[in-house]
């Protein structure tokens, strides 16, 4: 092995002066062994820095926000205090597009983003989800930035070779290198993001949230967003959202989307391990088993059923529910998609509609003001759009809970929470609540389902 790099350093001398200082991507076994350095100078102008800060409200006392002692004691006023944040991001678009992670920029009232080349910009979120720990940002006056290329974070396998870079402790711009340790991560111990993660062991630290995973030809496969830990620094263990979502983000942002829309699936599903794989009749583990299916669902309007194992959607593996809400992101709304499934031992195939969920999402709601118990009290009936936006189980019917307001909050009802009856009278639409709530009475009794648990709360009418 010494011989070897021996001989492509002798190689690499050789070559004329002009062709030494050519920047290019390293191509053979021999051009890694000599140094990342291209790579580096390809990528690293689009990693920039972020400083974030945003005003929150304190109050001075620690009993403040406590409900018993907040009714006894007058606590003073709220204090604005100033929250700053440090992190990382990475230019997509040489007029000024930036990626970075939520938890970096989320609520900010303050965006300053800091090139490589030290030149400096304010910038304005203009799409974030915090489910997924991403938002895209647009610097104010960009112009001719470096850019990065996305690469198919679909074609990453584990053993690829590729680089982290970002602001580590704000000590500055810092590379690792290290390989892909692993696809398809979900779930586990990671405290933010949801769906798939590609996991890699270079390493990862505190500020190089948002920042660049690069492959050795220099374009970006994700975006690290965390890491596991127990010191609080890099074990070998840390997680990048796979370019291929970033750019569905991307996408939308620059459509001028308010928020992310995903293709709604209407299916609840499980993995197939090998004991459920044996009693199915399938030829393996594998695959996403589908347990319910909404009757509105765009794979139920394909023909697909309770029962039936999904294995892929646009040509790519399902094994899973997060693997499926990771690709139904990344296809994105509008147009259709090709599915795989086994039923009765058979693989069968079918198309299916990337569309929305149906239905409002509560955005119009009807709101209480009777003079009652139930003032400020806000509900609307149940629909697709409605249970996806507030994670109901599929199968969620009735009237749900949208806001509780003023004197509303006597009652113990929740955003989320299903209404079922109100003074013995069960409640189905909207409408059958605002007809009990006109009724006089002197004790109102409230059923209701909260977290899949059914309460009762017993209030008097003053």
């Amino acid at each position: 092995m010494r011989l070897i790099r021996f001989a492509a350093l002798l190689l690499a001398l050789s070559q004329p002066a002009t062709a030494q200082a050519e920047d290019r991507v390293p191509r053979t076994a021999a051009d890694l062994s000599l140094s990342f350095a291209p790579v580096v100078k390809q990528a690293a102008p689009a990693v920039v820095n972020i400083y974030a800060s945003r005003v929150v409200a304190q109050r001075l006392s620690p009993f403040a926000d406590d409900p018993f002692f907040s009714r006894l004691f007058d606590f003073g006023q709220i204090v604005p205090r100033v929250q700053n944040s440090l992190g990382s991001g990475v230019i997509l678009s040489s007029d000024g597009i930036v990626v970075s992670n939520h938890h970096v920029v989320g609520g900010a009232d303050d965006i300053r983003v800091v090139l490589a080349d030290r030149r400096e910009f304010s910038g304005q979120v203009i799409l974030a989800d915090q489910a997924a720990d991403l938002a895209v940002i647009r610097l104010d006056g960009a112009d001719g930035l470096p850019a990065l290329d996305l690469a198919d974070s679909d074609l990453a396998e584990v053993g690829d070779l590729v680089l982290a870079i970002g602001n580590p402790f704000g000590i500055g711009q810092t590379v690792t290198s290290g390989i892909v340790s692993g696809l398809a991560r979900a779930g586990g111990g990671m405290e933010r993001g949801r769906g798939y993660f590609i996991q890699t062991d270079a390493a990862i630290n505190p500020g190089n949230s948002g920042g660049a995973l690069v492959d050795v030809n220099g374009r970006l496969l994700g975006i690290n967003t965390s890491i596991l830990t127990r010191s609080g620094g890099s074990n070998g263990i840390g997680f990048a959202i796979p370019s291929n979502l970033v750019a569905q983000y991307v996408a939308q942002a620059e459509a001028g989307a308010a928020e992310f829309r995903s293709p709604w699936a209407g299916i609840e599903v499980q993995s197939v391990d090998a004991g459920l794989a044996d009693a199915m009749g399938l030829p393996g583990p594998g695959g996403a088993a589908i347990r319910q299916v909404h009757p509105d669902s765009p794979f139920a309007r394909a023909g697909l059923r309770a029962g039936d194992v999904l294995t892929e959607i646009g040509g790519l593996a399902v094994d899973g529910p997060q693997e499926l809400d990771y690709r139904l992101a990344t296809l994105g709304p509008g147009g259709s998609a090709t599915v795989r499934y086994w039923r009765d031992g058979a693989e069968r195939r079918a198309e299916i509609a990337l569309s929305a969920a149906p239905g409002s999402d509560g955005t119009e709601s009807l709101r209480m003001a009777s003079g009652t118990v139930f003032d400020g009290l806000a509900v609307a009936a149940l629909g697709p759009a409605l249970i996806e936006r507030l994670g109901l189980p599929l199968a969620s019917e009735g009237v749900v809970v949208t806001e509780v307001a003023g004197p509303s909050r006597r009652t113990r009802l929740r955003p989320g929470d299903l209404l079922i009856a109100v003074n013995g009278t069960r409640i189905e639409t909207p409408a059958d609540l605002t007809a009990v709530v006109e009724r006089p009475a002197r004790v109102w009794q409230i059923e209701f389902l909260s977290g899949g648990k059914r309460a009762i709360v017993r209030l008097s009418a003053g």
